[in-house]
């Protein structure tokens, strides 16, 4: 907060302000699974990986929210915008909860699945879920009204709350540390509610939603819901399936590499929550938007560039910088893994820009190929390299399509 403070100083634009806190929660994730990796070693990095890979699905559960709310609050007026929000936060706070109760009883389900050393992990994961929803719709909130300051706040509680917990709890308690990250996404989550913009919401009295109104949201909300389930897919299957098919020490190492080649895609998640709003602003002012989307695809393509470069000339220094000798074995395959991630997060721009539209067809090829990556690697699982191949077959492909439809779209 106090990086909030201080370069609000120096004049920078909400915009910038936004993008430096990005960086700043980044690194702080960042620096959080680096911790755990070093602390917990492979083989105990292996379960906690599976709760950051929980805690990177109901992210794109609740995202779904984040991006419905932040939507109408860009299009709705003042005077229909609140009956709208009051609508969204008891649908949020259902769904979350439905959703908390189902981790919660499947608890040991899941440890038989994904072969952890607790179950109680899951159920602690599962008291975080509902707050997670209500946290999402919040920042959807301050997305869509641009009030970057506020939405960049509530990154930086829940990162540095998450981070800093967890660390301290680690060396004080003589616990499983499994348990104590738990406890941490739980406290972060609750923490990270604030500012908290919508308490006055909860207030008004019931009004119901306009018919037409009603079913344009919900038409919204069922496509972005189908393509966030397609990020899932494509971005958390890999570290499921290899947790399953591997022993715990492998499924660790691919762990810390899917962390390492993935900073590529949270650091395009910034450009993607600039970019919906600029898009669909642009697009109600009826100017044009092509120019917007090459911007940020630039900015992507250098960053997967530079990305890409360093992994390649340098992997087994970035190996030890950031995990430590133990984790050496995954050097090789870091520079195709960032090809991989790449290749996603170019085309993650596609859609989104193409969904901030109201054009859904890139949302269904997306769910295509993530549907084909989950089956390639059922089927091509023989090493950790092959998962790492299959995937970026499955990314090319992926990013091809959405080129192409970009341009059959710009003819039609």
């Amino acid at each position: 907060m106090q990086f909030v403070s201080f370069i609000s100083k120096k004049k920078l634009s909400p915009e910038q302000l936004f993008m430096g806190s990005v960086l700043l929660v980044n690194g702080g994730n960042y620096l959080y699974n680096l911790v755990l990796g070093r602390i917990l070693g492979p083989a105990q990095f292996a379960d906690a990986a599976i709760l950051i890979t929980f805690l990177l699905v109901l992210s794109f559960l609740a995202m779904t929210f984040q991006l419905v709310t932040a939507k109408y609050a860009v299009l709705l007026e003042d005077s229909v915008l609140p009956t709208f929000l009051k609508y969204i936060l008891k649908s949020s706070l259902f769904v979350g909860a439905l959703s908390g109760i189902a981790v919660m009883l499947f608890a040991s389900q899941l440890q038989a699945l994904f072969h952890t050393t607790s179950s109680t992990m899951f159920i602690i994961f599962g008291a975080a879920v509902p707050f997670y929803f209500l946290l999402s719709v919040n920042r959807g909130f301050l997305q869509g009204k641009s009030d970057f300051k506020g939405l960049a706040i509530t990154y930086q509680a829940e990162m540095i709350a998450r981070l800093c917990l967890t660390v301290l709890l680690l060396f004080i308690l003589k616990i499983d540390p499994i348990l104590i990250v738990a406890v941490g996404i739980l406290v972060s989550l609750i923490l990270g509610l604030f500012p908290f913009k919508l308490a006055p919401i909860f207030k008004l009295k019931t009004i119901t939603v306009d018919a037409n109104l009603s079913k344009e949201i919900r038409g919204f909300f069922i496509v972005t819901l189908f393509y966030e389930l397609t990020q899932i897919i494509i971005n958390n299957s890999d570290i499921l399936l290899v947790k399953h098919y591997f022993q715990d020490t492998e499924a660790g190492l691919y762990a810390s590499l899917a962390l390492i080649g993935r900073v590529v895609y949270f650091m395009a998640w910034m450009f993607v929550m600039l970019l919906l709003p600029k898009v669909i602003t642009l697009k109600k002012e009826g100017k044009e938007t092509k120019q917007l989307l090459f911007k940020y695809v630039g900015y992507i393509s250098l960053l997967c560039t530079l990305i890409i470069a360093s992994t390649a000339l340098f992997p087994e220094l970035v190996v030890r910088l950031l995990f430590g000798n133990e984790y050496l074995e995954i050097a090789p395959l870091l520079w195709k893994y960032a090809i991989a991630t790449s290749l996603f997060a170019i085309a993650n721009i596609f859609s989104y820009y193409f969904l901030s539209l109201g054009k859904y067809k890139p949302v269904i090829i997306s769910g295509i190929m993530g549907l084909a990556q989950v089956f390639l690697i059922i089927c091509f699982h023989e090493s950790l390299e092959q998962v790492v191949l299959v995937q970026i077959a499955a990314m090319t492909l992926l990013m091809v399509m959405q080129v192409v439809y970009f341009l059959w779209d710009k003819k039609a």
